[in-house]
């Protein structure tokens, strides 16, 4: 298994199998839907299912041993299957979707070898909903989350960005999982610097505090420091659980940060809020991803405590350490 110069071990990738989504959120930081006609081949830009196998062989060698496959929306590629069913095997796969393909191809995912599903849920109330994502979806999505769970893919985690529009859903949100068996919150801090619209921003401490007072049991993930608060009972009493996902400006996260990012286009980053350290994998030949992987790995830096540090004035700004020292 690699290892940076910070000793964090890379047992994970995120692979992006397209940019293109048939929802609008409002917090997202791409623009504009892209070709959302439906589950269809690749498009010129987005590496090949055979692309993506061979990457995964490379880093299967490396010793990851998770993949969780995202987007944009995943499923609006139609070779998915075939995907997670070349996945090598001893890999363990997971996906990231908004829901709203899963009715009619859960089963077919597990059947492939998909393990586990995170499935974007701002909220319970359709027209809230309608308002975060600019979607009509939300039938779609809930019949979506009942296919999954259906198909065996419980627990099934639902996604939802906690910020000015979403803080108000939340309470309701985790009394849902906790009365819901095969359900699960991840709790995800709005990213105001991947948006530009930092009004948006609530104090994700507060998020914390609250849950720990109403929490059965509190643990604290390995991967990325996180918390999980167990509410309405405890793990071993099928409590619901709630986790918090909170990277902005937390040192502790990054620290512990395990995973290398991959674009649909086929380049690797070393962080996911990092632009200025992709690296292409060239034509793809397997020398070529080895040799790349081993560079992306050797040059991960923590992006808060490293890449971005505080000032005089407590301020976090860029380290020129590590400005303009990367080569694509």
């Amino acid at each position: 298994m690699l290892e940076d110069d910070f000793g964090r071990e890379v047992s994970g990738v995120r692979v992006s199998l397209t940019d293109r989504c048939n929802f609008d959120c409002v917090y997202c930081h791409n623009e504009g839907l892209g070709d959302t006609r439906g589950p269809m081949d690749p498009r010129d830009d987005e590496m090949t299912a055979d692309e993506v196998v061979r990457f995964l062989e490379v880093a299967h060698e490396f010793d990851v041993g998770k993949v969780k496959f995202t987007g944009g929306e995943p499923m609006l590629r139609q070779d998915l299957e075939e995907i997670v069913r070349r996945t090598p095997d001893g890999m363990e796969v997971s996906l990231t979707t908004n829901g709203t393909f899963l009715p009619g191809r859960a089963e077919d995912l597990v059947d492939a070898g998909l393990e586990r599903v995170n499935v974007s849920q701002d909220a319970l109330d359709p027209e809230a909903f309608a308002e975060v994502t600019q979607s009509g979806a939300y039938d779609k999505v809930i019949e979506g989350v009942h296919a999954a769970v259906d198909a065996g893919l419980d627990p099934v985690k639902l996604n939802m960005v906690v910020f000015e529009h979403t803080a108000g859903y939340v309470e309701e949100m985790v009394e849902h999982v906790a009365d819901n068996e095969g359900l699960q919150l991840q709790l995800i801090q709005y990213m105001p610097e991947l948006t530009g619209r930092p009004e948006w921003n609530i104090d994700i401490q507060r998020v914390h505090d609250w849950l720990a007072d109403i929490a059965d049991e509190v643990e604290t993930r390995e991967m990325h420091n996180r918390n999980r608060y167990w509410v309405g009972g405890t793990a071993d009493e099928s409590g619901g659980m709630v986790e918090i996902v909170d990277p902005v400006e937390n040192p502790q996260f990054c620290a512990n940060c395990h995973r290398v990012r991959v674009t649909h286009e086929g380049y690797l980053k070393g962080c996911l809020n990092r632009n200025d350290d992709l690296r292409s994998m060239g034509e793809m030949t397997k020398d070529e991803i080895r040799e790349t992987f081993r560079e992306t790995v050797a040059n991960r830096v923590p992006y808060y405590g490293e890449y971005m540090v505080r000032d005089d004035d407590g301020e976090w700004e860029i380290n020129d350490e590590y400005v303009g020292n990367v080569q694509a």
